[in-house]
């Protein structure tokens, strides 16, 4: 029996899923025998993972380039869009534990998971807006903030368009436990606002269960943000 304890705010999932196989090759090299085949170690729950293997891993998960995120940078061309695409950089095991602890790797990973689990669509708005270069200009916004204690996980954020996550950080909008969305009464343009919100009425969430927002951070947010 093994028993795995995460100190709690410490958790990370990758911005980039990591498969087994990636063109062919077995990302975790241990796990093949002399011969260059799957050894009985793959069917180990628990297993031995070397520096080698576990920089390999995390290079996947954490060092793709942005491909769902809105550049916040100045990498644009006159044109508009246009960027290089960064390779992969192969760095030692050590300086990849140093990038797990990274605010800067932590947060961009939480967008992308944030993005893809709200099909990079704004979920008080309902619009899925397409830059020209390909990507959704629209944001990850924490309910319950870092700095506050807020986890970087998924059932922690919302995918919002710029506007709407400017109104939710100011507690202009809340969110009630069956996902309806709340107007603060101390807004200056309350039928403005009311006008923004899809036709539902409520928070366009995941399909997945898992993605939706946590009660616990839901009532933070209404305590602590929301202007009643």
């Amino acid at each position: 029996m093994h028993l795995a304890v995460i100190e709690p705010g410490t958790y990370l999932d990758f911005g980039d899923p990591v498969p087994f196989r990636d063109a062919g090759v077995v990302i975790e090299q241990g796990l093949l025998n002399d011969q260059g085949e799957i050894s009985g170690r793959a069917q180990a729950a628990v297993r031995p993972l070397s520096p080698a293997d576990f920089a390999r891993i995390v290079e996947r998960g954490l060092g793709r380039d942005e491909d769902v995120l809105p550049r916040m940078d100045s990498a644009r061309t006159a044109e508009g869009f246009e960027e290089e695409q960064r390779p992969f950089q192969h760095i030692s095991a050590r300086e990849r534990v140093r990038q797990l602890t990274n605010r800067a790797v932590r947060d961009r990973n939480f967008r992308k998971n944030v993005l893809r689990a709200y099909g990079e669509r704004c979920a008080i708005t309902g619009l899925r807006l397409i830059n020209g270069g390909g990507r959704a200009e629209v944001e990850a916004a924490h309910i319950r903030p870092v700095e506050h204690d807020g986890p970087n996980i998924v059932s922690n954020g919302i995918a919002l368009s710029g506007t709407a996550h400017w109104m939710f950080d100011r507690g202009l909008v809340g969110i009630a436990d069956d996902l309806a969305i709340l107007v603060s009464r101390q807004t200056n343009d309350p039928d403005a606002v009311k006008s923004m919100i899809n036709v539902s009425g409520k928070l366009l969430a995941p399909e997945r269960l898992v993605d939706r927002p946590r009660a616990e951070f839901l009532t933070w947010h209404r305590e602590n943000s929301f202007k009643l």
